[in-house]
């Protein structure tokens, strides 16, 4: 079977574990190299162990460590990633943080954290991607299905990735000439650490009753869409937002 991705060369923010590091390995079966980053040190061995499974896949990986909050570090990343592989093709904008309580009760080193990386990071990834991603590149920011969602205690998590729609459409606007596409997923709860450091069993199966099919979602429910936007048969899907979660609707 021909490996669709062959030749490419992606680069996944917080891709040491979770949705992140399942992306990194879904678009390396594919065939494409693949730079992991990884921000907290505590991250690292995880991040070895990500490059170390996409390595046998038979793909070259390197390892970025970097706040993406921080303009300057992402130039630098992006600055090591065209040395090391001449180019990018595909950029998966995954890294994020949650927090969940009381809309009152969010201070404003919350609102600066969540913000930083969900918000401020995104955009200056697709900034510096804009800037060195190759023609017909892929870009592919990682939302929430919150976004269109009335549920308590997420009010800063939903609205730090809100602006990626704007981001994604006017990024879209800007550099489609060239053949580059710019998408939003805004996946619906899934399973994995990231989600359930956040709940209780009471609200898992709040959110699970949310969806039609009553269950949370899987990172195989979301790799599909993933690998399609990253391919050459997504040339003419631009600046959308795909919600994938199961029917998702909380009223």
């Amino acid at each position: 079977m021909s490996k669709q991705l062959t030749g490419k060369v992606a680069f996944v923010t917080g891709s040491s574990k979770n949705m992140g590091k399942s992306f990194a390995i879904a678009i390396a079966e594919q065939g494409a190299d693949l730079v992991i980053h990884y921000h907290s040190v505590h991250s690292k061995p995880q991040a070895i162990e990500t490059q170390r499974e996409v390595e046998a896949l038979g793909v070259k990986a390197t390892l970025v460590h970097g706040d993406i909050s921080n303009k300057a570090q992402v130039m630098n990343i992006f600055e090591h990633i065209i040395s090391e592989f001449g180019g990018v093709d595909i950029v998966i904008n995954n890294a994020g943080a949650i927090s969940k309580k009381p809309f009152v009760e969010y201070t404003e080193s919350d609102f600066d954290a969540l913000f930083g990386i969900n918000c401020k990071g995104a955009f200056f990834v697709m900034q510096a991607a804009a800037k060195h991603i190759r023609d017909n590149g892929r870009i592919i920011n990682m939302a929430t299905s919150l976004l269109a969602a009335f549920t308590w205690g997420y009010a800063l998590y939903a609205g730090s990735k809100a602006p990626l729609e704007q981001f994604t459409k006017a990024l879209a606007k800007e550099i489609g000439h060239r053949g580059v596409t710019v998408n939003t997923i805004a996946p619906g709860a899934i399973d994995t650490d990231f989600f359930h450091g956040e709940e209780n069993p009471q609200t898992v199966d709040y959110l699970k009753s949310a969806s039609v099919m009553n269950r949370l979602g899987q990172i195989d429910d979301v790799i599909p869409a993933v690998v399609y936007l990253a391919s050459e048969a997504s040339r003419w899907t631009t600046g959308q937002t795909l919600f994938i979660n199961g029917g998702f609707v909380t009223r």
